[in-house]
């Protein structure tokens, strides 16, 4: 039988007909969900870029006189004072690490003695021995599962601190 509208074969009649309609109805909803399922995807493509959900505010640890996150891109404190950093991983990037002060005559490593992190948090400390100023850098890189296909690309943090006189 040959229908009229779309010009399709349908096969037989009876119970063969209901079996070929319904799969082309299964088919159909199928791929409707799978369409459906393609919807928006955060990635470090451009034209896509990764927007962070806003975070809450958040507080300098205990011993800590300031506190940066990755959303800083700019801390002023003053001679004495330490800085906590607080570096939460994004979606889909390992932990960051190599969290380095460019000028550590400026702004010291100190150990965090507060250090235990959340799963996806990296904590580091500092300390403002001189005035001047220093940049802060981490990286993190793409988080892969083993054995498979692993895109090649880092993503590089920093904050430059400035350090003021002590009052």
């Amino acid at each position: 039988m040959l229908t009229g509208a779309t010009g399709l074969v349908l096969p037989g009649s009876g119970p063969a007909r209901c079996v070929f309609v319904l799969k082309t109805a299964l088919i159909a909803a199928l791929g409707a969900v799978v369409l459906a399922a393609c919807g928006d995807v955060h990635c470090m493509c451009i034209g896509n870029p990764y927007v962070p959900p806003p975070s809450p505010t958040i507080s300098p640890g205990p011993g800590f006189d300031a506190v940066a996150t990755e959303h800083d891109t700019a801390v002023t404190i003053t001679v004495g004072q330490k800085l906590e950093l607080v570096l939460h991983a994004r979606p889909g990037m390992t932990n960051w690490a190599n969290v380095r002060s460019g000028d550590t005559s400026v702004l010291a490593p100190i150990a965090n003695p507060a250090a235990t992190a959340a799963p996806g948090v990296t904590l580091a400390g500092f300390q403002a021995d001189a005035v001047g100023t220093a940049v802060i850098t981490a990286s993190a890189g793409a988080a892969c599962s083993p054995g498979q296909a692993c895109p090649q690309f880092a993503i590089l943090y920093s904050v430059t601190v400035t350090v003021r006189p002590s009052l």
